[in-house]
């Protein structure tokens, strides 16, 4: 059963667009957790009120709402106090969640891996166990109501004398995971495989693209933060080039420091690999503030550097002036192609553009092993993408893409 949810927004003077935009986001999320979104209430506001956020007649006037239409929940568009949210509540008889409680319900809802249930419950754990404190329910929100889903909701039952014990052990297992995905990715960077990191707003087409390339078979459906946990696939190029593909959960403004936090170890997959697609659904009208959204957050994590591939994804929905202007502005920050997953448009040439950055870097050179020196052969055949071989009677000729590592490595031989 779908529950019905008042959607409520409080904006500076001359901030009323910005607001409705950010709620249409809110009503997705709202959506993606089985909330139907009933009805908007918005406050012009440059300080939210301490008490109730958007001051006590346009509280008034959302309880009455509330109580003629049977509306069981409310989701406000901005972060709440324990205090206003035990404020609003009584107020109102209805359950209250904050956009950062909203986002964590949904994550609650796609984890599946251990890391990511371990990640939900103590991102939960750490930024919603005060607000229920403060809800005077006894950490309560056991009923399946918007905002209770998660692989933590019966331990928000636990007593608070325990719950700092509960965040330390969630912790210590979560650092135990975080030491398995090091490994992992120790084991990628030995291999020398070009690894790209496939980033991007929330549902802009990341996981077409990964099932597009590679059948992966993930989900990918039309609802934000339908992928939440990070899978990793290989993709042979034409060419013969192995690389390895990564999916990673989408950005989305707003997005809470503490959220990002939580999945640093995953979201560092941005920061280890060789190059990002940064996937961007062209057809949106607000793709320039997602771009926007989601350079600010790679920033913040030490990625923005990388070389980058645009891949304004939807193209069959836009029009050429749209697309011009895409390219227009984003060639000078990296590699653009225009495609549409869905439609199987474009693939062509972001295939070429793959194969490129895959030998972004390197160069192609002849070297000449002797036989009495099979072992550096060896070692470059694993470090490098042959071209051609020939035996002759000096030794080993070898054609190869080499990367500055392996061309300082075998400068001897080169020829």
């Amino acid at each position: 059963m779908t529950n019905k949810a008042v959607l409520v927004g409080i904006y500076p003077q001359g901030g009323e667009e910005t607001c409705q935009k950010s709620l249409d986001e809110l009503e997705r999320l709202a959506d993606t957790a089985g909330a139907e979104a009933f009805a908007r209430v918005t406050q012009l506001k440059n300080v939210p009120d301490a008490a109730t956020c958007i001051g006590s007649g346009k509280l008034e006037e959302l309880k009455e709402l509330c109580q003629n239409n049977d509306i069981s929940n409310i989701i406000f568009d901005c972060e709440l106090t324990p205090a206003q949210i035990r404020n609003i509540e009584n107020a109102t008889e209805c359950d209250v969640v904050d956009r950062s409680m909203l986002i964590l319900d949904i994550f609650a809802l796609h984890a599946t891996s251990a890391e990511g249930k371990i990640q939900v419950e103590l991102a939960q754990l750490k930024y919603t166990a005060p607000r229920l404190i403060g809800k005077g329910k006894d950490m309560s929100r056991l009923g399946g109501g918007i905002g209770t889903r998660g692989p933590g909701e019966s331990k928000l039952e636990i007593d608070r004398r325990r719950l700092a014990s509960r965040i330390a052990f969630l912790q210590e297992e979560l650092r135990a995971l975080e030491k398995n995905r090091q490994t992992m990715r120790a084991q990628r960077e030995k291999s020398t495989i070009p690894k790209a990191c496939i980033v991007g707003y929330t549902n802009a087409g990341k996981s077409s693209l990964l099932n597009l390339l590679t059948d992966a078979g993930i989900l990918a459906q039309d609802k934000l933060f339908a992928t939440l946990d990070p899978t990793t696939r290989k993709f042979a190029l034409p060419s013969g080039i192995s690389m390895l593909l990564t999916d990673t959960v989408g950005f989305i403004r707003k997005l809470p420091h503490h959220l990002i936090h939580a999945f640093k170890s995953t979201l560092e997959e941005a920061v280890y690999c060789d190059f990002l697609i940064n996937v961007v659904d062209a057809s949106d009208e607000e793709c320039f503030e997602h771009m926007a959204v989601t350079e600010a957050i790679l920033e913040s994590l030490g990625a923005s550097a990388k070389p980058i591939l645009f891949v304004f994804n939807k193209a069959d929905k836009c029009t050429n002036e749209r697309l011009y202007d895409l390219r227009f502005l984003n060639g000078s920050r990296g590699r653009v192609v225009t495609v549409s997953i869905k439609e199987n448009i474009g693939c062509d040439e972001l295939i070429s553009q793959l194969e490129s950055l895959c030998r972004y870097g390197k160069t192609r050179e002849h070297f000449l092993f002797p036989y009495s020196d099979q072992k550096s052969l060896n070692t470059l055949y694993n470090m490098s993408e042959i071209i051609s071989t020939e035996y002759t009677d000096d030794g080993v000729l070898v054609y190869a893409w080499v990367d500055e590592k392996a061309r300082g490595m075998f400068s001897k031989y080169i020829k």
